[in-house]
Parts: C-alpha cells; sequence; structure tokens
C-alpha cells in the first residue's frame, strides 16, 4: 500500500489526512487527525472518506462526497458563532453514475445542512450510521434506506436520522425520501420524509410540549403478518387499511397529545376506502392494552390529501387510515356544532354540543393547531344551557396554556367522549373532529 498525503491549502487545513491506495482496490481518504474546511470553501473527494477513532472534522464549508462515507470519530461543525449555519454536506453520484452509496460508522455524524442526490433507482444510500441534522436535509434524489439492525459496539441501531429542533426536509418524493426509522427531536410542528420502497408516505406532528421531547416515526408497506395479527376492531370501525401503517414511538415524560397527520394514496390506500374519502376516512390506533383497532377520528383535507387528528402518545402507537360506521359514531342524538363566535349575539356563542347533558360521564378537549391544549373539561355543559362548563373561546378547565386568556380565531381540534348506556350495556363513544373559532 502506498501512501499519498494531502497539501495544506488555504481552504482546507489537514493534520493526519492521508490517501491510501493498494493494488486492485479503490482509492481511500482517511483522516487519522485534525481537518477543518473554512467557510465559503468547498472541497471535494472522488474515494471512499474515512475519519478514524482519532479524526476530528470540522466543516464550516462545503465538502462533496462521491464514494462511501465511514466516521469513527468527530464529524461535526461549528455551532455557536458566525458560521454556525455556513455548513453543507452533499452525498452526490458523479455524473451519471450509479451504485449504492454507503454511509457508515460507529460515531454519530452532525450535520447543518445535508443534501442527498443520486441517480441510482430504488435504494441509492444505505445509511449505516447515526445522523444528526441540525439545519435541512434536502432530498435532491436518490431513496436512503436506513439500517434497522443493531451495532454490537453501541447496542443500537446500525442506521439512525435524527432531526434536532428546528431541522426540516425537503424536496421528498417517491423518488427521494428515509425508508426507515426516522426521529425528530424539539416542539415544533415536522414532517417526516419517510415512505417504503418507492412510495412516499408522508406522516406529520404538531408541536409537542417540550423542547426534547423525541418522536420516532416509520412507515411499513405490504405487512401482511402485522395485519394477521391484528385482525380485532371496535364495533365502530368499519374497516383497516390493511395496506400500511405508521409507527410512532415516542420517548416522553407522560402521554402527551399530538396533532397526527397522516396522507392516503390510491396506489397503497385500499381502493373500498377511496369512494367518499371526505366523509369517510378517519385515522385508527392500535391499542395494545384492548389488543384492537379503535377510531382516533380525524378531519380530511381533500387539498392535501391528509387525515389529520389529535391523539395521544408516550411509548409507542400503530396507526392507519379506516373507516367508519357512521350511524354508530354519535349515539343518544348527540349533535355537535363546529363553529363558535362569542360575540354575544346569542348564536354560537360558546361550543354546542346538543343533548350532552343525558351523558354526564363525559370529557372534552380542545387543541390548537400545534397540538397545545386550550381546554379539558369533565361533565360538560351539564345543564344543557350553555351557562356552566362551556368553551367560550377562552383557556379554561384543565388547561395547558393561561387560564382565561382569550384565544386568536382560527382551526382548532376537539375530541369529545362520552359513556352510552343502551339494553347492551354500556360502551364509550368517542368524536375528534375541527372547530372553527372566530373572536375578532
Amino acid at each position: 500500500m502506498k501512501k499519498i498525503t494531502y497539501s495544506i491549502s488555504l481552504a482546507v487545513s489537514f493534520l493526519g489526512c492521508v490517501v491510501h491506495a493498494q493494488n486492485g482496490e479503490q482509492n481511500i481518504v482517511v483522516n487519522t487527525g485534525v481537518m477543518f474546511v473554512a467557510p465559503n470553501e468547498t472541497i471535494a473527494t472522488h474515494f471512499d472518506f474515512s475519519n478514524t477513532e482519532n479524526g476530528k472534522v470540522v466543516n464550516d464549508g462545503t465538502v462533496l462526497f462521491f464514494q462511501n462515507f465511514n466516521n469513527d470519530g468527530q464529524f461535526s461543525f461549528s455551532k455557536q458563532g458566525k458560521n454556525a449555519k455556513s455548513s453543507t454536506v452533499v452525498f452526490r453520484r458523479h455524473n451519471q453514475d450509479e451504485g449504492i452509496q454507503v454511509i457508515s460508522g460507529n460515531a454519530i455524524t452532525e450535520f447543518f445542512d445535508l443534501e442527498l442526490s443520486s441517480k441510482t433507482p430504488v435504494v441509492a444510500f444505505d445509511l449505516k450510521n447515526n445522523m444528526d441534522v441540525y439545519g435541512t436535509l434536502n432530498f435532491d434524489e436518490g431513496i436512503l434506506k436506513i439500517d434497522e439492525s443493531i451495532n454490537p459496539i453501541h447496542k443500537s441501531s446500525y442506521g439512525m436520522l435524527t432531526f434536532q429542533q428546528g431541522a426540516q426536509a425537503f424536496n421528498t418524493s417517491d423518488r427521494s425520501h428515509a425508508e426507515g426509522k426516522v426521529e425528530k427531536i424539539g416542539k415544533e410542528y415536522f414532517e417526516y420524509p419517510i415512505g417504503d420502497e418507492t412510495y412516499f408516505r408522508a406522516a406529520s406532528i404538531g408541536a409537542p410540549q417540550d423542547i426534547l421531547d423525541a418522536i420516532v416515526a416509520e412507515y411499513k408497506l405490504k405487512d401482511t403478518p402485522f395485519f394477521a395479527e391484528r385482525e380485532n376492531k371496535t364495533g365502530v370501525v368499519k374497516e383497516v387499511n390493511t395496506n400500511e401503517y405508521w409507527k410512532l414511538e415516542g420517548n416522553l415524560k407522560q402521554d402527551e397529545t399530538v396533532i397526527l397527520s397522516l396522507t392516503w394514496d390510491e396506489r397503497t390506500t385500499l381502493s373500498a376506502m377511496m369512494t367518499n374519502p371526505e366523509s369517510d376516512l378517519h385515522i385508527i390506533r392500535w391499542d395494545e392494552k384492548q389488543q384492537l383497532w379503535v377510531d382516533e377520528g380525524g378531519v380530511v383535507d381533500m387539498s392535501t390529501r391528509t387525515v389529520t387528528t389529535p391523539t395521544k402518545i408516550k411509548d409507542f402507537g400503530y396507526f392507519t387510515l379506516g373507516t367508519v360506521k357512521e350511524d354508530l359514531i354519535l349515539d343518544g342524538d348527540v349533535v355537535i356544532y363546529n363553529l363558535v363566535t362569542p360575540d354575544g349575539d346569542g348564536k354560537n356563542d360558546y361550543f354546542i354540543i346538543d343533548n350532552i347533558a343525558k351523558y354526564p360521564n363525559n370529557r372534552v378537549e380542545i387543541y390548537n393547531r400545534w397540538g397545545v391544549k386550550v381546554f379539558e373539561t369533565t361533565n360538560y355543559d351539564a345543564l344543557g344551557d350553555g351557562s356552566t362548563n362551556v368553551f367560550r373561546g377562552y383557556s379554561e378547565g384543565k388547561i395547558t396554556v393561561d387560564r382565561k386568556k382569550k384565544l386568536p380565531s382560527g382551526t382548532y381540534y376537539y375530541i369529545l367522549t362520552y359513556e352510552y348506556k343502551d339494553a347492551n350495556g354500556s360502551r364509550m363513544i368517542k368524536k375528534a373532529a375541527n372547530l372553527h373559532l372566530e373572536t375578532n
């Protein structure tokens, strides 16, 4: 094996960075010391790159990797000061070259902005490394397959893609997304760039409560054994989309409600459920304790092809789309009016739920579009005349934001649950949908 030592330039400093070449093998760049890329400077390597356990890379400029990448040391960027947002890394094949690019290593690799660009079909990038993104991930082209097998060294999966607080993904499509588990840390809205094979099937969450909250999402297509083990469903659930599901795993301190949105696609969603999606589609969840699929409700947006509902998550949950038996949803002649205009004119001055007083074992929760609870109470409108214990556009009840604070106009989400009794016994009825508030 022969070594070729890189020379130091104004753009890049190398201390201990060499190129190894061996007959019959591809050249490889090995960093055993310190490598610094200055802001506004660009370097590229057409060789494999390896950052050893003793290696340290600080990239405040732009680095392009055209071959395989391995990191066992420190690979990051300046996180403070004027250069904190100047770092970009690009994984790309040269010109029209194809072939899977392997991104591996036992140490966490930190990027600010990251771009993936490869014309290799199906799987373009094989992720066997834990990557953290702090800025943006541009899915320009190529599917990133995340290796979920366990690494015996650090006892977690070989591959993991994590978006830190404030980070986002864009340019996702059927040709470019992540296949496997994607983690989001932070308390802002996030759309997971996930799919399976050549199908991009997004899921999004509203803002969790804590900046350190972490939620992992994964999408699975055509997992027949999974649904074979989960056939039971509540009486209100008519049909389950057994073609696909999303798994959400939470590292949360307690049960927390987030606004969950799932998408439908005629290519993957059961055709029988597509007759009238605007009125039929709901999000359903596998209840691990009851061992059956339960209705989580849903607000359908035809323009974005999404179904949205507030749902609780702490440890994990399986979600998919389903249809429900409309005649069972609101037993007991309960009627919900989803417009609140508290202007004192006697019309819709509060959130009206007709006949709810007949069912005192009830709970009403209201959330804003980011998943923050603004209202919660039990035994809603006990007298049935709106005089007490109702939502009037203010933060009241067992709430998580300022008490008695007037809420801004906009779209909110409500969850109503109540106990209904008849000759067949009692059951809990649940309804979740949108609520429009006009306080101007």
